[in-house]
């Protein structure tokens, strides 16, 4: 099927079954079934649809018989149905097609797609809650976990000179195990192939690797649960009798290597020794299966790699290979059997996600030679992933050593003390082969530099970076004319790529790279607009799930590890409630939510009960607070009552959605009352001189008086409406009289712009936005950033590198800022009443920018924004998916100047005037595209790095972050 792009009616595109494109082994027993719309035409909205799913393209023509047929349904507002049909059977594919009926003229169009289910279906409702326990006694597996015997023990030699420097921190050699096994008489209908390691795979089928996932199955709490993954290895199979060769390596990853700074507990957090699980079945034209099944019939040693690990590296010694080991005819008679651990499968899920995936790979900006021996190559981006390096002639027992690092020191040389324990590493020893391409399989780092040691001679050509992570589909794109913002985007993108591996991780490079909860939170609405990460956050919920305390508590990572506090912190620990309401309003899928209650109620029923007083200061955890903000503390007190307050509302709101009334109205008389004690205990109100009851008289104090104080009131709605302006006004006095600047951490960045936007203080946004001194956004760009930063001042020409125990160069929150990139300065956004951008709200704030633009492939379609000025005026193009509606806001000095297609606006079919006000004209269309002008002469603009000046015109309050939960009048007093 066609594009969004391509000209013509209204038809569906980009289908997709449980936010996937044509999944490969799901275990949803009821999964989304969702697709987008185009039109080119004003109007072309849909009047219903209808979906039907069959075992075949043939059940789903005219005359067919599907397994199940929707009916005619007549919802306009549906971007996707569940399926409700018969019970779904494992591994079958099943074809499905959308029928999309328009609301006007024209004929209905249709598109097909597909998914495929795994080896065993998880029962109804199973995702919901912990899958162990509920798998039928025969569950559809046949394989064993099996890994290598260490019994004999290797004989040891003494190590010869140089080889004692070989630190392998105390891992073991990579397992390696194969199976021969005869191919089917007759041919292969299809072939399947089910694995999942403890540990890390990867898996090859006669000689040919099988997919492209990296670091497969990924990390997850594998006391709760283990992934496995589905690949079609039909055309790798070898019918007619001849041999087959499965053979695979494991490593230790998550599962037995090192994980985490506990130096108690560095590493085998979940098991000591790599393990194999896989199913390859194959099946006949007749439908006849054949299994070949991972059990005590496979042959194991150790191979090549003779330590592989996420944060220490990875070391291959070529003397140890054992060329053809993969393919068919290879002689492993002296190979051990392989030892089976065990048949337990009651913890194993199909992925619902993407995996890890090399999506890019990074030639050299230079490579310089340190001294004789040794190179640093700059490959000119901040990234994680891994090194490929091309050899030519490595003598039998020569090294070549890489190691990595995010940033140089004074000397030119890597600096590495930020990667604390973390040897970041990876090692090459020679057997004298001509050729060599080595490249590491089961590790990643953090790093824009790699040394490379042992090379007398390093050409560009011989080396690449290559990027590592989860493949989340990319969905949006921002622009504007100033370069720096240009760049400042791209840290973003980069950092998000960085950090997104099987988990949203903190950083990538030290000895850490945990799930963090609080810098999920706060930068999901950027990631949400820059990728689809509704499959991505789908797993990782449930990760937060299995890591939830007995008594109902969220933890601050996921998954839980040994090393970091179970107890949840204020702003970490509800992340619980505020991603799932996120996702929620982003891709319009309550499944989000519908998981996530019983969390939800738990966790604010835990800060209820052991706060009765309703100012959190009980249970706590260990209170990150405003986490590295450098200017005064906010109080911890402030920022937990804050949150208890907004998690209060959401679950409130949650519970709504879902139809929970009365669990609805009991949250928000809880969250009513939390603001109610906010008020009383952390603020103070001084009646100005016009009396208590107008709107802007007086002042308002949080206590603390610090950024993030008000930002937090503001962003919740904590306070009482009348009071509001005055917060806002002392908030915009702090920015200013830092320079203006922010002296915010993790917490309160996320908030700055746009509750300074939603209250007409556009202007110090941009101020913000555009300054270069520390603390800033672009003062790390200006001394070579390309991801961001953990700290604002990470390094400074005056000290030099922050403290090397917590400062990482690659560390997304912060840039959270990216969520206002789009919905501020371009101005696409969505109503705070809209779910899945059914309602639009365009309202660019230009500042002394020339132009700017955004673009989103929502769940509905494609949005796109953008504006420009050339002299005194400004033309405004946005495209509306069909669907939606959108509310315009044209900025203009002059709204009688105001044109659309060149026509002056008036109430039609397709367009409404909203009215007018101060620097603005508003309009409300329907979907399709349309093209604004109007005059527009900014009357002030923020100086570069210098004090601001009046914005040109004032904005009125609108939707904060879509993390917010709007206006309160639903919470009962």
């Amino acid at each position: 099927m066609s594009g969004p792009s391509a000209a013509g009616r209204l038809r569906p595109y980009g289908l997709r079954c449980d936010h996937r494109v044509t999944p490969l082994g799901i275990d949803e027993p009821g999964p989304l079934l969702s697709w987008r719309l185009a039109s080119d035409r004003r109007g072309d909205d849909p009047a219903g649809h209808r979906v039907r799913v069959g075992r075949r393209p043939e059940d789903l023509a005219a005359g067919g018989e599907p397994l199940w047929d929707s009916g005619p349904l007549t919802d306009p507002r549906a971007v996707g149905v569940r399926y409700t049909g018969p019970a779904l059977e494992p591994r079958t594919r099943y074809h499905w097609q959308v029928t999309v009926d328009p609301a006007g003229p024209g004929a209905p169009a249709a598109a097909g797609s597909w998914f495929e289910t795994g080896l065993v279906m998880a029962p109804a409702g199973d995702h919901s809650g912990d899958p162990a326990g509920e798998r039928p006694a025969d569950d559809g597996w046949r394989a064993s976990w099996i890994t290598h015997d260490p019994d004999p023990i290797e004989v040891m030699d003494a190590p010869t000179e140089g080889e004692a420097a070989l630190d392998h921190h105390g891992l073991t050699p990579c397992p390696v195990l194969r199976r021969a096994f005869p191919g089917t008489p007759g041919p292969v209908d299809r072939a399947r192939l089910y694995v999942s390691a403890r540990g890390l795979y990867e898996i090859r089928l006669n000689g040919t690797r099988v997919g492209d996932a990296e670091l497969a199955p990924g990390w997850t709490d594998y006391h709760h649960r283990i992934q496995y993954q589905t690949y079609d290895v039909t055309e790798l199979i070898r019918d007619g009798g001849g041999e087959n060769v499965l053979a695979a390596t494991v490593a230790d990853g998550w599962w037995s290597g090192f994980v985490g700074f506990e130096p108690r507990r560095a590493g085998a957090h979940y098991g000591s020794t790599p393990q194999l699980l896989a199913e390859l079945h194959l099946v006949d034209a007749d439908g006849r299966t054949t299994r070949v099944v991972t059990d005590h019939t496979w042959r194991t040693r150790t191979g090549t790699i003779r330590h592989a690990d996420l944060l220490m590296g990875e070391c291959h010694d070529l003397r140890r290979s054992a060329d053809g080991w993969d393919l068919p005819g290879f002689d492993d008679a002296d190979w051990s059997p392989a030892r089976v651990t065990d048949a337990d499968h009651r913890l194993l899920v199909a992925a619902p996600d993407e995996p890890v995936r090399a999506t890019a790979e990074l030639t050299p900006r230079t490579v310089t030679r340190l001294r004789d021996g040794v190179h640093v190559v700059d490959f000119g981006q901040n990234l994680a992933g891994r090194v490929r390096l091309r050899v030519d002639g490595l003598a039998h027992g020569a090294r070549v050593t890489l190691r990595h690092a995010e940033v140089l020191d004074e000397d030119g040389a890597l600096y590495t003390a930020n990667l604390r324990t973390a040897a970041a590493t990876d090692l090459l020893i020679g057997d004298g082969r001509a050729h060599t391409v080595f490249e590491p399989r089961f590790t990643y780092h953090g790093f824009r530099y790699a040394e490379v040691t042992g090379l007398a001679e390093l050409a560009a050509p011989d080396i690449v970076a290559v990027a590592l992570h989860s493949d989340t589909p990319w969905a949006g794109s921002f622009d504007c004319s100033d370069p720096d913002i240009r760049r400042l985007h791209d840290c973003v993108t980069w950092g998000q790529r960085s950090n997104f591996v099987s988990v949203p991780t903190d950083c990538p490079q030290r000895d850490e790279r945990l799930g963090w909860l609080a810098d999920a939170q706060v930068f999901l609405p950027t990631a949400a607009l820059n990728a689809d990460v509704a499959a991505f956050f789908t797993k990782w919920l449930r990760d937060v799930d299995d890591a939830r305390t007995p008594d109902g508590g969220f933890t601050n990572v996921a998954p839980r590890l040994v090393g970091v506090a179970d107890e949840g912190a204020p702003g970490w620990a509800d992340a619980g409630v505020i991603i799932p309401w996120h996702l929620y309003r982003t891709y319009d899928d309550p499944r989000f939510l519908a998981r996530a209650l019983p969390g939800m109620c738990a966790w604010v029923e835990l800060i209820r009960r052991h706060n009765p007083d309703l100012v959190w200061l009980h249970r706590v955890g260990p209170h990150f607070s405003d986490w590295l903000a450098p200017g005064t503390p906010t109080p911890r007190e402030v920022v937990a009552t804050a949150y208890f307050a907004h998690s209060a509302h959401l679950t409130a709101r949650a519970a709504e959605v879902l139809g929970h009334h009365d669990l609805a109205r009991e949250h928000h008389q809880l969250a009513a009352a939390v603001r109610a004690a906010f008020n009383d205990r952390f603020v103070t109100r001084t009646p100005g001189p016009d009396g208590p009851d107008g709107p802007d008289a007086g002042s308002v104090r949080i206590d603390g008086d610090t950024q993030t104080g008000y930002l937090l009131a503001l962003a919740f709605h904590l306070l009482p409406e009348e009071q509001t302006p005055a917060a806002a006004r002392r908030l915009a006095e702090l920015v200013e009289a830092a320079g203006p600047g922010l002296v915010t951490g993790f917490l309160g960045v996320a908030l700055a712009a746009p509750v300074l936007d939603a209250h007409g203080r556009a202007d110090l946004a941009h101020a913000l936005l555009r300054r270069t001194e520390a603390p800033s956004w672009l003062f790390p760009l200006h001394h070579g950033a390309t991801t961001i930063w953990e700290r604002w001042d990470g390094w400074t020409p005056e000290a030099g590198f922050r403290a090397p125990a917590m400062n990482s160069f690659n560390h997304y929150a912060l840039g959270s800022i990216g969520e206002w990139l789009y919905r501020g300065v371009a101005g696409l956004d969505q109503s705070a009443d809209s779910t899945g951008y059914r309602q639009l709200t365009v309202r660019p704030a230009p500042g002394d920018l020339t132009h700017a633009s955004a673009r989103y492939e929502s769940v509905r379609g494609t949005v796109t924004v953008r504006w420009e000025r050339r002299g005194d005026t400004l033309s405004l193009r946005v495209r509306v998916p069909p669907g939606a509606t959108a509310e315009i806001h044209v900025p203009t000095t002059d709204p009688r100047s105001v044109r659309e297609s060149g026509e002056v606006p008036v109430d039609g079919a397709h367009l409404t005037v909203a009215g007018t006000g101060p620097g603005r004209a508003v309009y409300r269309v329907a979907s399709g595209v349309y093209r604004f002008t109007a005059a527009y002469v900014p009357a002030g603009t923020p100086e570069r790095g210098g004090p601001h000046r009046a914005a040109a015109f004032p904005r009125t309050p609108g939707p904060a972050a879509p993390t917010y939960a709007g206006p309160h009048e639903e919470d009962m007093t």
